[in-house]
């Protein structure tokens, strides 16, 4: 394939070179400042020394890697993006992805445990698990692999069939979104969502009225991709697109202003599922637009939010709102980081029901979850008082009142409660047909029956922990197949990100070996190759593979 070459005019450069002097004449873009809210308030150190949370707000330890799980394997390490689910009986079901690499030691399996039949490579370790929470105690019902035998799986997204988990990994045979049931009490078949396209994947998110799903890219040069299914009846049969500025080829993202909307359309990509690691340059060919980095994504009231981990002249993170309609598509970008002391790479980001967007940072030093008002305001919410690993997995119960978010180096995942907004939320029925809850999310899958296990109680730090009851709604399954999925890396020992595989920089697929993303996009303009992902041998049989 031809070296990546995007084709930069004179008004491009122009206008990044303006909006560079601009930022560095400013520490932060005008309507992009963080402030203490009076309602959340300044961090309180956490006497134990884990998590620093606002007054009135403490945690429970959910579960750490090596836990044992109530179906005889161990909680992996890594833990990486996570869903939470309604289940029946108020319980919450909490689908989490662990990063995990072929070679890494903290695998789901214990000592004489062999990879099961239903492993999707019996190399790797990486998977998706499952873990059923009483929603007023946040007590440890269930807890089991959904997924096995996956490479890098980081992050992923809500869908109305279940638990979306998506390899950051482009090794022969992997690359690949898997959908996860969220009523799996065992470990399942792989089910790869072949449409959805082979490319280092990172995040995904449906907007539960038209099934159209959204997916970002981690790479220096990523596009943003959408998939259109032919028919609601059959959503994973379909077209899989890239996102354009409307007259400007391959429009560099990095460059825009705090406010600034562009128009945009969709471009076809005639090969999903390429051989090598081209998905990208064949969007490219067709004018899409880049970003440096797409990581988190999150649908909410008709919008998709995304997160540019390392966009923007400090490279220290950007969060574009995506409205996609009939008539076309507007890419407006909401906040960027100026300063990395105020926001250092925002990676996995959720929108709260009340329409904040929490993001979890994967930064130098110290690491925060910090948020993003509708006013434009950001501000801190808690810190990693522990180590300098990344925080992963923000996401919240269905009602509202429970924070999730693992600390991934240190292999912890937390539930947070206190004084959150109050919000009103229609319960998840199971009537609906497309699952939808009724309100602009997605749907949940239902979970299993909440068996009570013998995995160990969560610990819940000094302070109260809240007891708000979850979701009681009854969501049912649906006909979907199973699946699961997600891996990635064994962290490495006092780094706030996972490990790559050899010759791959730490927690991405990207080469950040370059201190600047914005050099290397203007170095592949040059005709230099921006770094492409490193392969092994296949390992994967595909006559075993269950493909939707």
């Amino acid at each position: 394939m031809r070296p990546y070459n995007p084709m930069l005019d004179r008004r491009t450069f122009l206008r990044g070179g303006a909006a560079m002097a601009a930022a560095a004449s400013l520490p932060l873009v005008f309507s992009y400042h963080r402030t203490a809210r009076a309602d959340y308030g300044a961090l309180v150190p956490d006497p134990e020394g884990l998590l620093d949370l606002p007054a009135g707000f403490s945690y429970t330890i959910v579960s750490q890697t090596g836990d044992a799980m109530t179906d005889g394997y161990r909680v992996p390490g890594a833990p990486d993006a996570m869903g939470a689910f309604a289940g029946p009986n108020g319980t919450i079901v909490l689908m989490r992805n662990h990063e995990l690499s072929p070679e890494a030691a903290d695998s789901p399996y214990g000592p004489g445990q062999d990879p099961p039949p239903e492993a999707y490579d019996p190399d790797a370790v990486g998977g998706v698990t499952r873990t059923v929470l009483d929603g007023a105690t946040l007590e440890v019902l269930a807890s089991n692999l959904v997924l096995v035998g996956t490479i890098r799986n980081c992050a992923g997204g809500l869908s109305p069939w279940g638990w979306l988990s998506c390899e950051e990994n482009m090794d022969d045979g992997h690359g690949y979104v898997f959908l996860c049931r969220t009523d799996a009490e065992t470990v399942q078949m792989p089910q790869r969502i072949v449409g959805y396209g082979r490319c280092n994947h990172e995040a995904a998110c449906v907007d539960p009225d038209t099934f159209v799903a959204y997916l970002t890219e981690d790479r220096a040069d990523s596009c943003l991709y959408r998939f259109v299914p032919a028919d609601r009846a059959d959503p994973f049969t379909g077209k899989l697109q890239a996102l354009k500025v409307l007259d400007q080829d391959t429009f560099l993202t990095t460059l825009m202003d705090v406010s600034e909307t562009v128009e945009c359309e969709w471009v076809d990509i005639d090969e999903p599922d390429p051989a090598d690691d081209s998905l990208r340059e064949q969007a490219q060919d067709r004018g899409a637009a880049l970003f440096i980095r797409g990581e988190g994504i999150w649908f909410f009231e008709g919008a998709i939010y995304v997160c540019s981990t390392s966009g923007g002249p400090a490279a220290g993170g950007q969060i574009f709102k995506l409205v996609d309609r009939e008539r076309g598509a507007t890419l407006e970008l909401l906040a960027r980081s100026d300063d990395k002391d105020l926001l250092d790479m925002p990676d996995n980001i959720c929108v709260a029901p009340w329409g904040e967007v929490f993001m979890a940072e994967d930064g130098d030093g110290d690491n925060f979850v910090r948020v993003l008002a509708p006013t434009g305001e950001v501000y801190d919410f808690a810190r990693n008082a522990h180590s300098d690993s990344e925080f992963a997995g923000v996401c919240f119960s269905p009602d509202g009142q429970t924070l999730f978010v693992n600390i991934q180096g240190d292999g912890n995942t937390l539930a947070i409660r206190g004084p959150f907004p109050a919000v009103e939320r229609p319960g998840t029925t199971g009537d609906d047909s497309d699952g939808t809850t009724g309100d602009g999310t997605t749907g949940n899958g239902s979970t299993g029956d909440g068996t009570t296990g013998d995995g160990p109680a969560p610990t819940t730090s000094s302070g109260s922990a809240g007891g708000t009851e979850g979701d009681t709604g009854d969501p049912t399954t649906g006909d979907a197949p199973t699946t699961n999925g997600s891996t990635g890396e064994s962290p490495a020992t006092g780094d706030s990100d996972t490990g790559g595989a050899e010759g791959e920089p730490a927690g991405c697929g990207c080469d950040t070996t370059r201190s600047d993303p914005l050099s290397d996009l203007a170095l592949a303009a040059a005709g230099v190759a921006v770094l492409r992902g490193i392969t092994r041998p296949a390992a994967v049989d595909a006559g075993e593979r269950s493909d939707v």
